[in-house]
């Protein structure tokens, strides 16, 4: 991924590649001659990257799965400070998708039962997959208390599944069905370029991809 996106970064005319921190390297440093993060690292360099981008009040765009209680509220509390944009999944059309169930959710009525599936590569631990739990998240924020029937989550792992997403709204006389595949991993890199270009000179906040692309702010 981090090769990928040096490489976007430096074939588009409007970014410049200020520099690529890598653990060890001085990330005060990079970030005094940097306009903006983007971070798609790991959970556990949560903390040096939050207390950095505070210091030099830096706009971030987290790509980072996984992270703990603790590090989600670390990142939560420094948009306070500064502008982020986080999102478990940066792929434009995933974002469309989000938008569309949570419309569907609210349209459709009460009737339906609803699940969500997915399916990724044999080397992905997490199950649920973060994508899928955020569609229910929107499915749930939707309905809210109208939501009365439990989402059912389905996982699947096997061979080199970049990411495929299912959301199923069923009731007894018609059947509603949503779906992605993302095919390369290019779509996570060009959200986030997108993302990067958007969040220059916002204010602090705590955004996310359905900001970048349907907020009227942009």
């Amino acid at each position: 991924m981090g090769k990928a996106l040096e490489q976007a970064v430096i074939l588009d005319k409007e970014l410049e590649l200020a520099g690529i921190w890598r653990r060890g390297g001085d990330i005060n440093e990079l970030l005094s001659r940097a306009d903006i993060l983007i971070d798609f690292s790991l959970p556990d360099a949560n903390e040096v990257i939050i207390n950095a981008v505070i210091k030099n009040n830096t706009p971030l765009v987290c790509g980072v799965s996984g992270f703990d209680d603790q590090q989600f509220d670390r990142l939560v509390n420094a948009s306070n400070i500064i502008p982020i944009i986080f999102d478990r999944n940066m792929s434009l059309g995933i974002a469309v998708l989000e938008r569309s169930v949570r419309e569907a959710a609210a349209s459709i009525g009460l009737d339906f039962e609803i699940e969500i599936s997915e399916i990724h590569h044999a080397n992905k631990k997490d199950a649920p997959s973060g994508t899928a739990l955020k569609l229910g998240e929107a499915i749930s924020t939707s309905l809210g208390d109208k939501l009365t029937k439990e989402i059912k989550y389905f996982s699947e792992r096997y061979g080199e599944v970049i990411g495929d997403h299912k959301v199923k709204m069923e009731s007894s006389t018609e059947k509603l069905i949503f779906s992605h595949s993302t095919t390369t991993r290019q779509v996570f890199v060009d959200g986030a370029i997108q993302a990067s270009k958007w969040i220059l000179n916002k204010s602090a906040g705590f955004y996310s991809m359905q900001d970048v692309l349907f907020s009227k702010t942009k």
